[in-house]
């Protein structure tokens, strides 16, 4: 790490005061709530609800849920990071690569819910279906996933911490994950969905506290003009390697675009391979799950993309000025490791800046964290422990399993941070790593929920193929290109794009390849309706009863007891509904699938049967059809419908006032030329 002298805003004791107070808070408000559900609404903590919620949860908590636990550290920090480096677009290269993971996982969302009702992971799916070698690939691919992301979190977090407060790494990842490993122990899932909805709506306060003040009434800036005005003199004064002209302003940005396609393959691993999503989608009432990621995923856009517009370009305005709290220009080394954020919110705000994002990136961290947490215990629970070590573990076993799970995970990594941190790599590295390491489970994964045709090899050999590749692609273009591996070399664009590109992609050769090879799987889905089952719950709630306020003739008797008389009664009640609750799920599908890929498609389909006509002159030698079709039909041409498009949108300017004109169509401007 640099050795310049850090400026440190806040004292030590902020640090602490945020970590253990708003901890403390957090964890006695959800174990408070936890109690009072159980108290009022008789929800009892079974294996079942602690790892799916009761499967009941609405749309309006799965899209918060799913806002909260796709804002890392990074989103709020690696996004700024990108604006501060590469401008506009770099903003935009982290917004737009890592939304649309998130809606085409409403897809994955829906068939994993109909397929499998009863699982707890997507992992027990691949059992079902391959069997033990191929579970056992996953989990690790799973695992893989999940140390990642909570890497990322620690190190960003801690991070940002020290930054702010100067306390030491080592204790800011000890007690970063104190809360949410408290709070998850005790409420399960639903503590964790409860949780997110606090932490995004004290997230989102905060960000608008910053764009209002940025924008509108800060008198350091205060106003769109003012940011603008200084962002497009630093273009010529500090220019941008890499974008037009050097400026912040442009969208042609060569780091950014290449940060733009890592982002996206990154992402999909880290939604695909992810339980914590797949927690969220069995965890949801039918009707609600593609609503709720689709809704979420929406709002999520807006987090990454106004905190580092707002973020980014306060600290390129203010760091050559007497308002920027180093005095000096911020190290490679810094903005790697996250800090551009903190240091513009004191730099726009003083100390009050720095205390609200010191709290704001609390929030990132904790509630990522505690999907994490539940991810990795329901992981180790049902796929590890009921299922190699203990099959006949009954629920009170299990929910034990899960609390130690919960437990060891968070201080696990905890040390892992710690040593991360003592090895000088950075959450920024971390970042652009993930889908080297993951990114070839992708497709796999995706083709096990939606096809029944992929067979076993495909599914089995494809993530360590396609990552071995990755990581093979990644070292030698590394050494090729910059003449040796070292860290630095390691993250240059060049030597990550290549590698994150060929886990991603390789898996769409070898998946067709093996399943052509070895023959189709052809599934009969409705296996897994027997082959994964859940917890029997009887014994667990006839226990939890005996300790309820009944009377002694009912505590002898929980068969007796109100709770056992209705659930008697609704259990044929139940089996119908379960039949509609499959119904909604077939049509909400249909509708995902038209709405995001059918439809683009069919819109976009003069245009595809174009290109591929084409690319397949071009690549049988018969380049002169495609200059003679051209020549033929320039009414197809994209630049002629451009240029129609900019002269009709052009307003004729009479006596110095603009006046509005009615124009032809732009397909009677193609008929006349």
């Amino acid at each position: 790490m640099s050795t310049v002298e850090k400026y440190i805003p806040l004292p030590q004791s902020a640090g602490y005061g945020v970590l253990l107070g708003f901890g403390a808070a957090f964890a006695i408000g959800m174990c408070l709530t936890t109690f009072m559900l159980r108290r009022y609404n008789k929800e009892i903590i079974t294996s079942e609800e602690f790892a799916t919620a009761g499967r009941s949860v609405k749309t309006g908590l799965i899209s918060a849920a799913v806002v909260s636990s796709w804002t890392w550290a990074a989103t709020l920090l690696t996004s700024t990071t990108q604006a501060y480096k590469n401008g506009v677009f770099g903003a935009l290269s982290y917004s737009l690569g890592a939304t649309v993971q998130i809606t085409l996982f409403a897809c994955i969302a829906i068939k994993a819910k109909l397929r499998a009702p009863a699982a707890r992971t997507y992992l027990e799916i691949v059992r079902a279906r391959y069997g033990t070698t191929t579970h056992i690939v996953y989990i690790f691919w799973g695992l893989f996933t999940n140390i990642l992301v909570t890497a990322m979190l620690l190190t960003g977090g801690s991070a940002a911490v020290c930054d702010l407060t100067g306390m030491h790494p080592v204790a800011a990842c000890l007690l970063i994950g104190l809360s949410p490993t408290i709070y998850s122990i005790f409420g399960g899932l639903k503590a964790t969905i409860l949780t997110d909805y606090a932490h995004t709506l004290i997230m989102l306060v905060i960000i608008l506290i910053f764009a209002f003040s940025v924008w509108a009434t800060n008198s350091k800036l205060g106003s769109p003009g003012a940011v603008y005005d200084i962002i497009k003199e630093l273009g010529k004064t500090h220019p941008v390697e890499g974008n037009a002209e050097g400026s912040y302003l442009t969208m042609n940005s060569r780091s950014a675009g290449i940060f733009f396609v890592i982002n996206i393959v990154g992402n999909f691993g880290t939604v695909f391979l992810d339980n914590g999503y797949f927690n969220k989608a069995f965890a949801a009432n039918p009707g609600s799950a593609y609503k709720g990621y689709i809704l979420g995923s929406i709002a999520w856009f807006q987090v990454p993309c106004i905190t580092s517009l707002t973020m980014g370009f306060a600290a390129l305005a203010l760091q050559y000025t007497e308002h920027w709290p180093m005095g000096r220009a911020l190290t490679t080394d810094e903005v790697s490791a996250g800090l551009v954020l903190p240091t513009a919110s004191v730099a726009l705000l003083g100390k009050a800046g720095g205390v609200l994002s010191l709290i704001m990136i609390y929030m990132a961290v904790t509630s990522a964290m505690s999907s994490e947490l539940i991810a990795v215990s329901t992981i180790f629970t049902y796929d590890v422990y009921r299922t190699y070590v203990n099959p006949k573990a009954d629920g009170k076993k299990l929910i034990w399993i899960s609390h130690v799970g919960c437990g060891v995970f968070a201080y696990v990594m905890a040390g892992f941070a710690i040593g991360l941190y003592y090895a000088n790599v950075s959450m920024g590295f971390l970042y652009e790593l993930m889908g080297i390491i993951i990114g070839a489970g992708v497709f796999p994964i995706a083709m096990t929920i939606l096809s029944a045709r992929q067979n076993w090899a495909a599914a089995t050999f494809s993530p360590p193929i396609g990552t071995g590749l990755a990581i093979m692609t990644w070292l030698i273009v590394c050494k090729t290109k910059f003449g040796a591996v070292t860290y630095d070399n390691l993250f240059m664009d060049d030597s990550m794009l290549a590698g994150n590109v060929v886990a991603l992609l390789f898996p769409l050769i070898t998946v067709p390849v093996f399943t052509l090879i070895f023959g189709q799987q052809n599934f009969d889905w409705n296996i897994l309706n027997t082959r994964i089952t859940r917890v029997n719950e009887e014994a667990e709630l006839l226990e939890a009863t005996k300790s309820e306020n009944y009377d002694d003739d009912e505590k002898l008797s929980p068969v007796k007891s109100p709770i056992s008389i209705v659930a008697t009664e609704l259990a044929e009640h139940e089996r119908q509904h379960y039949t509609e609750e499959q119904q909604i799920l077939r049509k909400a599908f249909k509708r995902c699938s038209i709405f995001f890929i059918v439809f683009p498609i069919w819109e976009s389909r003069g245009s595809i049967a174009s290109t591929a006509r084409g690319v397949y002159w071009d690549l049988t030698g018969q380049t002169y059809k495609l200059r003679a079709w051209q020549e033929n039909h320039p009414e197809k041409m994209h630049a002629v419908r451009s240029q129609i498009n900019a002269q009709l949108s052009n307003a004729q300017v009479v006596d110095g006032r603009s006046v509005e004109m009615e124009y032809p169509s732009i397909d009677d401007e193609i008929e006349k030329k």
